[in-house]
């Protein structure tokens, strides 16, 4: 009978614990989503008691309000914040004294203003996104500081008999200081390509007119971090925001080395002289005192006929104010070129490669896909190349005006 009621006892206490581990396990996957669904920022900032502080998110380019909250008699303030993704926040009184947080969902932020002015002393702890964030600043902060010094020592030395000696050497140490933050955020980046925090290091600029990022080799860390962030978080607009930024810029950079490209050559070797549909060789160089269209084409590519359709609209459109187009044929079959001509009624000087099969023109423009376009001002130089659709349109209002 003993063993009996032991055995009742402990079922009734096994069948309890089960229950109030159920019960405790629940809680555990509640309150696991609640913080994955969001972040929390607590924060004490001295006398401003009684004043708004509000959050924002970064949405790229703009800042959108996400709460505001009244600062408590104590100093403290506290936020919670629902997102599923890292992003960027602003945290402030106002849109001149904030400071910018990494957060991610699962995060409790505490934040320590500890200045009249919110951004220049402040402490985070709870992200380890915000706190890269301020290691970029403060190396930034750093090299600032070197480059400012660095200018009190030219100006000091501008009136020493032997400055031209002394500006030699402090040119390279300026040089040095831009090369060794150049290549703190490319190890930064490096080390934090899946976090957000990378994107600061890419844009990070030592003033208005010089990113720490200078050289033309740095686009490959843009298309790191871009390949990487796109891949982690394919929803997020900072993700998206930053492939797109990849792709306007190594399409520009492509455009730069084709334009230099063909700038170096000699200029006898880029003057194509072909022949009319009526037979008559007309020289490139001959328009010079117009805007010129070259373009290179084919009647079997769908992209070309297409594209030739928009150019009719602005050849009428800018014809008679100094616009002519160029329009180089690729087909191998005359024919084919001749009915395609005709039968859509392009306008402009329509010109054919003497030999197709080996188009000396298109292989000296470096010619790869269709179609292909440069545009040459009056003087006869490059000033873009493949212009399409409404960034051609735009090009030519700007030039011609409407």
């Amino acid at each position: 009978m003993a063993a009996t009621g032991y055995t009742i006892i402990f079922k009734i206490s096994f069948n309890m614990f089960r229950k109030i581990s159920a019960i405790l396990l629940t809680l555990i996957i509640i309150t696991g989503c609640s913080q994955k669904n969001g972040f929390r920022v607590v924060g004490k900032l001295k006398d401003h008691a009684g004043d708004y502080i509000k959050i924002k998110r970064v949405d790229v380019n703009i800042s959108v309000l996400m709460d505001s909250v009244q600062i408590k008699s104590n100093g403290s303030f506290k936020f919670k914040i629902k997102t599923l993704q890292p992003d960027f926040y602003e945290v402030g009184l106002s849109d001149a004294d904030f400071i910018t947080l990494l957060a991610e969902p699962g995060e409790k932020i505490a934040v320590d203003f500890r200045g009249k002015y919110l951004s220049r002393d402040y402490y985070v702890s709870g992200s380890p996104g915000t706190t890269k964030l301020m290691m970029l600043d403060s190396a930034l902060a750093s090299t600032k500081k070197k480059i400012e010094d660095l200018r009190t020592k030219y100006n000091n030395a501008a009136n020493d008999p032997d400055f031209k000696d002394k500006e030699i050497v402090i040119n390279k140490e300026f040089i040095q200081i831009l090369k060794d933050q150049r290549m703190y955020n490319i190890g930064f980046i490096l080390k934090n390509l899946r976090s957000f925090a990378s994107v600061k290091a890419l844009y990070q600029m030592i003033d208005q007119n010089t990113y720490v990022l200078y050289d033309s080799r740095d686009l490959q860390y843009l298309k790191l971090a871009s390949d990487t962030l796109s891949a982690l978080y394919p929803s997020s607009k900072q993700a998206k925001s930053l492939k797109i930024n990849f792709e306007q810029e190594y399409k520009q950079s492509q455009m730069n080395r084709m334009t230099e490209l063909i700038n170096s050559m000699p200029a006898s070797k880029l003057d194509p002289s072909l022949k009319d549909l009526n037979g008559k060789k007309i020289t490139l160089s001959s328009l010079h005192g117009k805007y010129v269209l070259l373009t290179f084409w084919s009647a079997s590519s769908e992209d070309c006929l297409a594209e030739n359709l928009a150019l009719k609209n602005l050849y009428k459109k800018y014809k008679n104010k100094g616009f002519e187009i160029y329009q180089i044929s690729l087909d191998i079959n005359e024919e084919t070129w001749r009915k395609a001509v005709k039968f859509d009624e392009l306008p402009w000087l329509n010109m054919r490669e003497d030999d197709p099969t080996n188009p000396r023109n298109a292989i000296l423009y470096n010619v790869k896909v269709l179609p292909v376009n440069y545009l040459y001002d009056k003087d006869g130089s490059i000033v873009a190349v493949n212009l399409h659709g409404r960034t051609l349109e735009t090009k030519l209002s700007q030039i011609f005006g409407n």
